[in-house]
């Protein structure tokens, strides 16, 4: 039950993969942190197993949601639906799949008062994994080269054509993976193709330490709290599972480049690899709060509060400087569930976790 002056705020990736975890969780922890019971969260997921939707300290209700590919008017009907029965203040999508369709329905959200603080569909397209080299290009930050590729045949004899394993093979949405010589390329290739569709990219490995950085564009060019950290462990799909705070002025120069060049709103990722010339090479850019952002609180710039703040137009507090030498470590851990509460979720698409409460 909503309380008098409290603020629900709606969050999307709820999942919890080992090798892949969405970030959901991650900021439904940061928001709780900083606001305490003076805000409710509705978790929303896609799956009636997404552990953060069943995770009663940090999500006060759970829904689910129509898949993206159901298409925006159908996930707008449920949003709807959801915001009718929760009152949702801010939604705070997780996911780089559903994005596209939030970002484009942002106005049709704010006009029955569901607040969003993202970047536009055409600024989504420009960071996209296919047109990342023309972004680096004109922000003047290095990037391996990538080929968009719409047949396997590109392996045989690839060394000759300047082209030499190993590689890395990704999809343009989702998953990345090392290709040590053909055989290994051709599965990556069908196993991409096959999930995610055609093209498929090939792209140059550059090896060194992985590094990556977190923060909030507003809108105008301007990059706010970057957050950064170099993997120390990592799962079999390359997700960080150890990480430590670091701070690099050349890094965050960077960043503030292509957050400029995009005029970025909203919360944003940037992957590299530091490669051994000391060159930051740019491999990623995800649309989103990456997992392991509860780091941004443990540096003390808690950057989803940051983004709450701006998405209600208010002005954020200053930011102190981040903590460097700051380990982050994932584990794995049960959640007990009522089975009823399961079935709830898995029959009307809702789960009541106050009523649950102890």
């Amino acid at each position: 039950m909503k309380r008098d002056n409290q603020l629900t705020v709606a969050i999307t990736g709820m999942n919890a993969v080992p090798d892949n975890p969405g970030a959901g969780l991650a900021v439904a922890r940061c928001l709780r942190e900083a606001y305490g019971e003076s805000i409710r969260i509705v978790g929303l997921g896609y799956d009636a197993l997404d552990p953060g939707l069943h995770r009663r300290e940090y999500c006060d209700s759970a829904h689910l949601l129509s898949y993206p590919g159901s298409g925006s008017d159908t996930l707008f009907a449920r949003l709807s639906e959801i915001h009718d029965a929760e009152h949702i203040d801010v939604l705070i999508p997780c996911l780089d799949a559903e994005l596209p369709l939030i970002a484009g329905l942002a106005p049709k959200l704010a006009e029955i008062g569901v607040r969003s603080y993202l970047p536009s569909t055409e600024q989504l397209a420009r960071r996209a994994k296919d047109r990342l080299p023309d972004l680096a290009h004109a922000a003047g930050v290095a990037c391996p080269e990538t080929l968009a590729i719409t047949h396997a045949d590109f392996f045989r004899g690839c060394d000759k054509k300047g082209w030499p394993f190993p590689l890395v093979v990704k999809g343009v949405f989702y998953d990345a993976r090392i290709a040590a010589g053909r055989e290994e390329a051709d599965i990556a290739f069908r196993a991409i193709a096959a999930e995610w569709g055609v093209p498929v990219l090939v792209q140059r490995r550059i090896t060194g330490e992985e590094c990556n950085l977190a923060g909030v564009g507003d809108g105008t060019g301007a990059l706010l709290g970057e957050v950064m950290m170099k993997k120390r462990a990592i799962t079999g799909r390359g997700k960080a599972w150890a990480g430590i705070s670091i701070h690099d002025e050349v890094l965050a120069e960077n960043a503030r480049r292509l957050v400029a060049a995009l005029k970025w709103k909203g919360p944003i990722e940037i992957e590299v690899m530091r490669d051994s010339q000391g060159t930051y090479q740019l491999i990623e850019i995800n649309p989103r709060f990456p997992a392991w952002i509860y780091l941004s609180q443990g540096v003390g710039r808690n950057l989803p509060a940051l983004l709450l703040s701006l998405a209600l137009d208010e002005t954020p507090p200053p930011l102190a400087p981040p903590r460097p030498g700051m380990l982050f470590i994932r584990y794995a851990q049960e959640t007990i569930v009522p089975l009823s509460s399961f079935e709830t979720l898995m029959v009307e698409g809702r789960s009541a976790l106050e009523s649950e409460k102890p």
